[in-house]
């Protein structure tokens, strides 16, 4: 039986990053992430958490910040855990593969992202077939 397991996410934080390094001394980092319905824009959105491990972590704990903008890439998977009066608790999370610091949405909105990385959307709808090298 095949199976496939990968989520994409585009949100901003709800919360500062908890940096914390387990006892082998793996850098783990949980970052809590708000994403909008992009359909129904008036409906509540979805709270969800992302695990960051290692290097990934340790950047994430240093640069971002409650409110950042971010472009998650990963898995999900299912925490479970025994909580007060030993009720079964569970939370889907993302285990992140990759992790995109996006610009604040102020920076989006004024034009002052004058990244090399930014895409000119006129200049692409003017691109015809013979301009794609493959």
């Amino acid at each position: 039986m095949a199976s496939f397991n990968k989520i994409i996410l585009m949100g901003n934080l709800t919360r500062d990053p908890e940096l914390r390094y387990a006892p082998s001394g793996t850098a783990i980092c949980n970052v809590d992430l708000a994403v909008n319905d992009p359909i129904k824009r008036d409906a509540e959105p979805l709270y969800i958490r992302v695990l960051a491990f290692n290097k990934q972590a340790e950047t994430c704990g240093q640069y971002l910040r409650k409110g950042s903008a971010v472009f998650v890439e990963g898995r999900l998977q299912i925490s479970s855990w025994e909580g007060e009066g030993g009720v079964k608790r569970t939370r889907p999370e993302v285990v992140a593969q990759t992790i995109q610091f996006l610009p604040k949405s102020s920076d989006r909105m004024d034009g002052s992202n004058s990244s090399s990385d930014s895409v000119d959307i006129n200049r692409i709808a003017a691109l015809d077939d013979s301009d794609i090298p493959f």
